[in-house]
């Protein structure tokens, strides 16, 4: 079997497997860290709220965090059908919102925890006016 010759650096031919061309990809423009303060400044409550109900596992993962489920494998395994990508999206939309706040615990093993904030806390009691208002509709259905 004959192998193809391929150049060095220096233009000499040698013998061997030709070398891989390295394929300069376009950099994406690097995105701006923004604080979630300034984030939130952006969005309105009525947009979160908007968000947060609109999403089956927002208001699952909000109950959870609310009742003590901090570790993102807990709040993983606590619904059936929940994935590590759509918790992700919520955690990070959260923390986006200034809803939640991460936790990073340097134990052994070092694990990471979320906690509501001061407004996150506020956020779900908005969120639990809308439940005890679908709950009064529905009952007043039956």
């Amino acid at each position: 079997m004959v192998r193809p010759q391929s150049h060095s650096s220096d233009g000499s031919a040698r013998a061997g497997r030709p070398r891989a061309r390295k394929i300069e990809s376009p950099s994406a423009p690097a995105l701006p860290i923004v604080p979630a303060s300034k984030d939130v400044a952006k969005v309105t409550v009525a947009e979160m709220v908007e968000s947060v109900v609109g999403c089956k596992w927002s208001l699952h993962v909000l109950a959870q965090i609310r009742a003590g489920n901090v570790r993102p494998g807990t709040l993983e395994r606590s619904a059936p059908g929940l994935t590590h990508k759509v918790l992700s999206e919520r955690l990070a939309k959260f923390l986006r919102f200034g809803i939640i706040e991460r936790h990073e615990i340097a134990a052994r093993p070092a694990h990471v925890e979320y906690r509501l904030t001061p407004f996150g806390d506020r956020f779900a009691r908005i969120i639990d006016e809308v439940e005890r208002l679908q709950e009064s509709l529905t009952a007043s259905d039956a």
